[in-house]
């Protein structure tokens, strides 16, 4: 099938998200791990490239992305989005300017938008300012954040050192007035060399405005709430067919390894609120003798009890721990060894996976030598089940950005998949 809209993603989490939020439609969705190395086959209506950019130099984050957008256009796609977190997750020398302006350039488009928004999970835009719920973003937990500490809530200020055209904003009071204003008031910014738009959005039905009034803008970009909207609108004006291909489920065995690297507040809660068992992995002890004792434990557990490994914890010992190690030294061994647990477990039976992170899902995709996801059905907003292989057995996983769920998750997830 000819693909319609082709998505970019900077982490893996970030993709499943978005790759979700677009299966809601019931069509199918594929998600691919990294540049696929082949031409495009069997691909879908909808296709996500997951990248492992967000942190990467801004050199590399363009060229990779640069790799993805000429893949999904040799699959057919003409509409193009660059996805981020919802909490802009960045710094000033950071790469969400940089790849967009590198794809306008390449699409030929003097004009993009940015509106990482996610009212279900609490990301609203007001006056150009991110809130978390109702505290913004330089106030919430993500200020920090170990790699990415966002210290100011304006988008347009977060942005505007980032980019080398001038940053706009189309604020909340035209968004209310429907798409038609919306588009007004982008040309009338593109007429004022306003290349990087900002848009508010407080509820769901602002997204429905801007996708309404973008969809066919050869670039958008945000979080992955805006794209929601899209499948509908391309169904109601027949861009997308009706019959197009759905998704399946297959059946798996239910032994299960849960996996969290993230140290977000909110998946600090959902380890403590875990009743299975769990094995903590300390970074310090991890750069000292490696992965053993978790794998021992690993070895001495029926995977029908669903045990959970973890490095998540608090912030002062995350920094002290960056302190010893160095914030990417820090990091990597914490991936390596959860990505030898998921391998290990596999080869024990695992079947179903659930990952919190997205650094942590980035390396135990890869690890697990994953290259394509079919998306299932969600179990939070923007966190859905997903279909795989690897090493020759069909397994089920999902990969959790950061704060994302609800305190249960980690039950949720086991839940839902029965």
């Amino acid at each position: 099938m000819t693909t319609i809209l082709g998505c970019i993603a900077d982490d893996f989490t970030g993709a499943t998200d978005l790759a979700g939020l677009l299966a809601r439609s019931g069509v199918k969705v594929n998600l691919r791990i990294g540049i696929p190395d082949t031409p495009p086959t069997d691909t879908a209506a909808f296709e996500v490239i997951a990248l492992k950019s967000r942190t990467a130099p801004v050199d590399d984050a363009v060229a990779q992305t640069r790799s993805a957008l000429k893949w999904l256009q040799s699959a057919g796609a003409t509409r193009f989005f660059w996805k981020y977190c919802s909490t802009f997750d960045s710094t000033p020398t950071g790469n969400i300017g940089p790849v967009a302006e590198a794809l306008m350039h390449d699409l030929g488009t003097a004009q993009t938008i940015y509106c990482p928004a996610f009212p279900e999970n609490g990301r609203s835009i007001f006056m150009g300012n991110l809130f978390v719920g109702e505290t913004p973003l330089s106030e919430s937990p993500m200020r920090d954040h170990p790699l990415t500490p966002m210290r100011d809530s304006n988008l347009m200020r977060l942005l505007a050192p980032q980019v080398t055209k001038p940053v706009g904003l189309a604020n909340r009071l035209t968004v209310a007035r429907g798409a038609d204003a919306l588009r007004a008031r982008l040309a009338e910014l593109a007429t004022q060399g306003i290349a990087h738009v900002v848009i508010d959005a407080v509820a769901n039905d602002d997204l429905y405005i801007i996708a309404d009034a973008c969809r066919d803008m050869p670039l958008m970009t945000g979080g992955s709430a805006v794209v929601m909207p899209l499948p509908a609108l391309y169904l109601a004006d027949g861009t997308l067919s009706a019959d197009a291909p759905r998704a399946t489920t297959p059946d798996l065995a239910p032994q299960t390894v849960l996996l969290s690297g993230s140290c977000s507040a909110m998946t600090r809660a959902q380890v403590t609120a875990y009743p299975g068992p769990k094995h903590r992995l300390d970074p310090l002890d991890l750069a000292q003798n490696g992965p053993t004792a978790a794998l021992d434990w690993l070895k001495s557990i029926d995977l029908t009890q669903k045990p959970l490994f973890y490095a998540t914890a608090e912030p002062d010992a995350v920094r002290a721990a960056q302190s010893q190690l160095g914030t990417a030294q820090a990091g990597e061994i914490v991936e390596h060894a959860l990505s030898k647990i998921a391998t290990t477990a596999r080869d024990f039976g695992a079947r179903r996976f659930i990952v919190a992170g997205g650094e942590t899902s980035g390396a135990v995709t890869q690890s697990l030598g994953i290259t394509r996801l079919t998306i299932g059905h969600e179990i939070a907003p923007g966190v859905p089940w997903c279909f795989a292989t690897s090493a020759g057995h069909p397994i089920a996983i999902t990969l959790k950005s950061g704060n994302f769920g609800a305190e249960t998750f980690f039950s949720d997830a086991i839940q839902a998949l029965k």
